[in-house]
């Protein structure tokens, strides 16, 4: 008998006797913080011993401790009891007064665990089966994430989005856009739900998200009304180049509103489209020419490899063939930039990496109840990824990029123009 998935994965009967080592870790983090809270209060003492009265007594010292508090994090719920100063005569010296950096005041919750409960939720856990969920992860005493909480942490997510959504953009400019529109289920509504995102490379390299934005699948009108809203909240420079899926209206309204930029069709997609053209016995013997095509070193050779492949499987296959040639200059975009760049501008990778466990999570189950729930739950776990997101790799070369520099092959080519400007 097939388990159900939920339970399977989530039974707190399973945790009911509590597994040795995870009552170690929670033993030994609760030192841990208590060893820190301590340090922190003894640096803060150090550092205001010279405060002293008329007689010489100090000023800035103990007074016992706070109200204990439970907090839920990672390691489990941990019983903490924070060090109290009475620092008061700060105020009069107008100084900063004690602050822990380690425990704000009203925290309950860690962030990683704030970000457990769009990740449970995307997975299809409802509200109300929050507090058994979390119980099960997190120990059966765990508190502080009831579904109250849950249902107030969503609206405050909801605002959070709306804030963001709206945030000025005037001091922007992303030299690289990536597209896509990614898909998810949606229990009370008939049809799946796309939500439109872009992901943009600052001047020094900085990978940052740009909008996260429901859509009516991925149609122009959609994407125009996305690239009118940046353009109204500031957004005046247009990228250098995008990348993207070539199915997606996103290219019809580029060509409208930012007519300048270069497109770059994904590879990775491309390759998808074209394999699912040909039989099974000569997928990998495509796949391999057409590697071949976008890892050439000069645009010369991969022009040659292109027509390999077409020569190949025109005849036959023309459907493949078409399939690949129909988007051959967008293909080959890449290479009129820096070759440092080239691995990230060959495909939308950074959307898909970033959205492929959030697919997954939501490929069996019907997903959130709502759209608006989707699309806050997506906001909050791509902002959680993309504080893990790295620079682009031979960022400096941006600055070319951003100045017009020539490049050819992905090298830079130092034209008449430049050449007379650099002697001036």
């Amino acid at each position: 008998m097939k388990k159900n998935t939920r339970i399977d994965a989530l039974n707190p009967e399973e945790n009911l006797i509590q597994n040795p080592l995870d009552e170690i870790v929670r033993i030994g983090a609760q030192k841990l913080l208590k060893q820190a809270l301590e340090t922190e209060v003894e640096t803060f003492l150090e550092k205001h011993q010279y405060v002293l009265d008329d007689n010489g007594s100090r000023q800035v010292v103990r007074n016992g401790h706070h109200t204990p508090r439970k907090i839920v994090t990672g390691a489990g719920q941990l019983d903490v009891r924070c060090p109290r100063i009475d620092d008061r005569v700060l105020d009069r010296l107008k100084e900063p007064r004690f602050r822990s950096s380690l425990i704000p005041a009203y925290l309950r919750r860690t962030k990683n665990i704030e970000e457990l409960v769009p990740v449970l939720y995307l997975k299809g856990i409802s509200t109300g089966d929050f507090t058994e969920a979390l119980s099960a992860i997190l120990g059966k005493d765990v508190i502080g994430l009831s579904a109250e909480n849950v249902v107030r942490l969503k609206s405050i997510w909801q605002k959070d989005y709306e804030e963001w959504s709206a945030r000025d953009l005037s001091d922007s400019h992303y030299i690289y856009l990536w597209a896509d529109g990614v898909y998810f289920n949606v229990r009370l509504e008939d049809e799946r739900q796309c939500i439109l995102i872009l992901i943009g490379v600052r001047e020094d390299g900085t990978k940052e998200l740009v909008a996260i934005q429901d859509g009516f699948r991925e149609s122009k009108e959609s994407w125009l009304s996305l690239i009118r809203d940046l353009k109204r909240r500031g957004l005046k420079e247009y990228p250098k180049l995008a990348v993207g899926d070539g199915a997606l209206g996103f290219w019809a309204a580029m060509d409208e509103e930012w007519p300048k930029t270069k497109q770059q069709r994904c590879w990775v997609h491309k390759t998808v489209n074209v394999l699912d053209k040909l039989p099974k016995s000569l997928q990998g013997q495509a796949k391999s020419m057409i590697h071949n095509i976008y890892m050439a070193p000069t645009k010369r050779d991969a022009e040659n490899a292109f027509d390999y492949f077409i020569e190949e499987f025109d005849l036959k296959y023309p459907k493949a063939a078409e399939c690949l040639k129909k988007d051959r200059e967008e293909l080959l975009s890449f290479y009129d930039f820096p070759a440092e760049h080239w691995k990230s501008l060959r495909s939308s990778n950074p959307i898909e990496s970033t959205f492929a466990t959030v697919r997954l999570r939501t490929k069996k189950t019907k997903g959130c109840g709502s759209r608006i729930a989707t699309l806050t739950m997506v906001f909050k776990l791509a902002l959680s990824a993309q504080k893990k997101w790295k620079k682009l790799y031979g960022f400096r070369k941006l600055q070319d990029v951003v100045r017009g520099v020539i490049f050819k092959d992905g090298k830079k080519i130092q034209t008449r123009e430049f050449t007379v400007s650099a002697v001036n």
